[in-house]
This record gives C-alpha cells, structure tokens and sequence, in this order.
C-alpha cells in the first residue's frame, strides 16, 4: 500500500517523537514551530505525514545541542510502547518476535520515509540480523542520530515482544566512532560495537527470537497487519505548503461552509496572505473550495442515500438545480448517473 505519495514524509508520531526529545535537550519551540507539518492540528493528527525535510531539521537542530549518541539514547528512552502507532504492536503482539519484526519490516513505511529508510531481515543458520537502510552520508550528524536510535528501538521492542532482556551477538554501525559511545553500550546492552560498517545492524540468536511471545493472541497479527495497511491508505503526506493548505481547508469544510479568514486563521496567516500564497502555487481560493465541493458531493452520492436536495443544502449551494449545474460541468453528467456509477453502473443521462 505503500505508494509514491508516501516518499517524502514521515509518521505524525516520529515527528512528536523528535520533539520530544528537541525539547528535552533545551531546544525551544520557537526553533522548529514555524516548520511545515509542525502546527498542532497536523502534528497531533496521526493520519497526517510531516515532511521528511522538517524531521530532518529538528534531528539537525538536536545534534547542535547534543552529541549524535545522546540523541540516539534519548529517542529510544522517550519511545514507550506505542510511542510508534501501530508499529509498535506489530512486533509485540505476534506469535514470536521474529514474527513481529518481520512485520515491522514490511510496514516501515508506516513509520519512516520509504526513500530514504528501510529495514532488512536476514536469517542465516542460528543468527538473525535485521538491519537499518539510511541513504544520507555516513558524517551526516542527524543520520548517525537515527541509526543509533533505530538498533536501540529494535532491540527494545524484541525484548518487550520476548518479555525478557535480549543480549545481541553484534551490533555495527555506519556511523564515524564517536569519542564515547557508554550510552550505546548501554542502549544495545553490548560493548562489542563495530563502527565505520557499511550498513548499521543488530544480531540475535535465532532462539531468542523464535520462542513464542508470552501474551500473543491468535489472530491479532492479522488484524494489525490490516490497520497498518489501512493507516497507509488514509494517510495525508503533507509534502509542501499547498498540502498543508488543503488538509486545512478539508477539515474546515467538514465543520460547515469554509470561509477564506477562517481558513487563514487555522494556519496563522492574513486573508491577504493566503490569496497571495494560493497564486504563488498557481491556484486561488474559488478553486480550491470547489475542488472539495465536489469530492464532497462525490463521496455523498457514491456513500450514502441522501436525496440532491439534502446533499445541495449540506454542500453550500442554493438548491437542488445549482448542484445539478455543477456536477454537469464537473462530470458531464446529472447526480443521478454519477450515483449510479458510484454503485457499479454506468453513466447515462438521468434526472
């Protein structure tokens, strides 16, 4: 499920995560608040994606105030389960950890920027290794930060999934070695830790990870697997202004006929502004409200059986006849062909 529209961008959660720990290193919030993705409507809405550039500028911003591994131990301590939505559960609630991080594997992206970070499963005889894909340069502070947090995050999750400590055969990281590394120590519960690798990776025994999760229920995977899958598809990847700018308008709309200040008022701009800004991106204000008119009205004819004139009074025109005018230049057709196709039929004149 995953698609193009997810590159870019980063889960609503990972980006609170980030926060968290921007503040706890003294970061205060005016350093990072005028961000894109960082308004609290879309930073607290988990079907929101915050732009990869932003997360990547407060990791940036952390590794000013702090070392790269303070960074990496403060991200995996703030991380609690279900810090990470769904994730977090698809390694904790399967038949064995090896199951769970698995899964986790294939629904990153649930998390993550697909474009630039991955994880890999590799079994090999007794060991198992998963390992962590980061595309930016191995002295890239902020990347060295997420690599070290991503192994710290794993083997917490495993050990939860477990129930108890695990111990890694090997840990290595694509990161320079860094004057002190006690933190990481710490946080992979090894001091066996290979710096300078070509990928960054955790090592387990197999046994450690195929014996069954103490408080698995049957058929819980399954259902989680699902809502990461649906988690993807309603997701609104917020990758520039004009996203943002969109999802604001929708959520207006949903409380009542949207208006242009009070839209304005929702991103912290003047009326003017966001005229200006709308033509900046080759669009204006009578457009984009029309757009969400009629997907509106295109998801009340296709999803429910309301009658032209209820949906007209609930879509902001005057009657039932200025709708049909609309949907006949939208689509060509009337209200009624267009429901009838909604429902597997064909499109044909009607009333």
């Amino acid at each position: 499920m995953v698609s193009h529209a997810h590159q870019g961008t980063t889960s609503s959660a990972l980006a609170r995560l980030s926060v968290s720990v921007a503040q706890l290193v003294g970061i205060r919030p005016h350093g990072y608040a005028h961000l894109p993705g960082m308004a609290p409507q879309y930073l607290n809405d988990d079907l929101c994606r915050t732009p990869s550039a932003t997360a990547i500028r407060i990791a940036e911003l952390t590794t000013v105030h702090a070392p790269w591994t303070d960074m990496s131990v403060l991200l995996a301590r703030e991380s609690g389960i279900g810090t990470l939505g769904v994730w977090d559960y698809l390694i904790t609630s399967a038949p064995t950890p090896l199951e769970g991080i698995r899964d986790a594997a294939a629904y990153f992206a649930t998390v993550a920027d697909p474009m630039t970070d991955g994880m890999q499963i590799t079994e090999d005889g007794d060991r198992v290794t998963i390992s962590h894909v980061n595309r930016a340069d191995i002295a890239h502070e902020a990347a060295c930060g997420i690599r070290g947090y991503a192994l710290g995050l794993y083997r917490r999750r495993l050990g939860e999934a477990a129930g108890r400590r695990l111990v890694p055969l090997h840990v290595s990281l694509a990161t320079p070695a860094p004057p002190r590394h006690e933190g990481l120590s710490e946080l992979y519960g090894t001091r066996k830790i290979e710096f300078e690798a070509p990928t960054s990776s955790i090592t387990f025994r197999a046994s450690d990870l195929s014996a069954p999760t103490p408080h698995a229920q049957p058929g819980l995977s399954a259902v989680l697997r699902r809502h990461a899958e649906q988690s993807l598809a309603s997701a609104i990847p917020l990758h520039d202004w004009l996203d943002l700018f969109r999802t604001a308008l929708v959520s207006a709309h949903d409380g009542g006929e949207p208006t242009l200040s009070s839209v304005a008022r929702r991103m912290t701009l003047s009326a003017r502004t966001l005229q200006r800004r709308l033509e900046e991106h080759g669009t204006t204000w009578s457009e984009e409200v029309e757009t969400v008119r009629r997907d509106h009205i295109t998801r009340l004819l296709h999803d429910t059986d309301l009658s032209v004139d209820s949906i007209a009074a609930r879509s902001g025109y005057a009657d039932a006849r200025a709708l049909r005018r609309a949907v006949k230049r939208w689509y060509g057709t009337t209200p009624a062909a267009l429901r009838r196709a909604g429902h597997g039929g064909d499109v044909q004149a009607g009333v």
